[in-house]
Order: structure tokens, then C-alpha cells, then sequence
């Protein structure tokens, strides 16, 4: 029997990002995320981070409703794992590390209104 992806890449959610109308909304979200689960706030240029469950983007990001981070074992064998099942990768999103290895690219295709991410994390 074939492996399947999330046996293969060890996969699991990353974390869930919400997308908020503003930097406001995004730090009123996340001290309510603080305030129900006890998470810690995190702040990065484009959003707030509660723990790292979950994601709140600054202004409206990918996807309809937002998106879901993916973490994998290897984002590369992952990319190509999905593209020989017709799943295509938005070539402006991969992010790469200094040796040229991608961690991190964004499905073409939403599912449910919401874009779905790989992310790798350093070796």
C-alpha cells in the first residue's frame, strides 16, 4: 500500500491564519486568542501570532477566509509530490533558504475559501 502524503512529509498544521481588516483588529484578535487560551502574542511586520496555532494577518492575506500552514519534512519533495497530482504552486511565494532550498510555497487552488501553505522548518 502506498504511503500517503501526510505518512511521507510528516505532516501536520503549522498553524490556522486569519485574516483581520487591519493591524487593530489583528492585535484585538490576538489578545483575545491571549485571554481564552493563554497563548502568547508574537508581533511580525504582517501579522500577530497567538502561540503558534494561530495566524492573524495585518491586512486581508491569502485566501477567502485565510489560510492553513502545512508543515512538512521536506517542502521541496512535498512541491513535487502535489505537482505530480496537478497541484500547482504560486511561484511568487516560495521562500527560499541561502542554499537555494525552497521552505515555503502557497497552493495555486483554495480549498473551502481557504489557501493552503507548505512550510519547512530548518534542518
Amino acid at each position: 500500500m502506498e504511503q500517503t502524503a501526510v505518512e511521507l512529509f510528516d505532516m501536520h498544521v503549522a498553524h490556522v491564519g486569519i485574516n483581520a481588516s487591519g493591524a487593530e483588529e489583528a492585535k484585538e484578535w490576538a489578545d483575545t486568542f491571549l485571554t481564552l487560551l493563554g497563548l502568547g502574542t508574537r508581533e511580525t511586520p504582517a501579522a500577530y501570532f497567538s502561540g503558534e496555532l494561530v495566524e492573524i494577518m495585518k491586512q486581508d492575506g491569502r485566501g477567502m477566509h485565510g489560510h492553513i500552514g502545512i508543515r512538512v519534512n521536506n517542502c521541496e519533495k512535498a512541491m513535487q509530490y502535489f505537482e505530480e497530482r496537478g497541484v500547482k504552486f504560486l511561484e511568487e511565494t516560495k521562500k527560499f533558504w541561502e542554499d537555494g532550498t525552497c521552505f515555503f510555497a502557497y497552493m495555486e487552488q483554495e480549498i473551502g475559501g481557504f489557501a493552503i501553505h507548505l512550510v519547512q522548518s530548518r534542518p
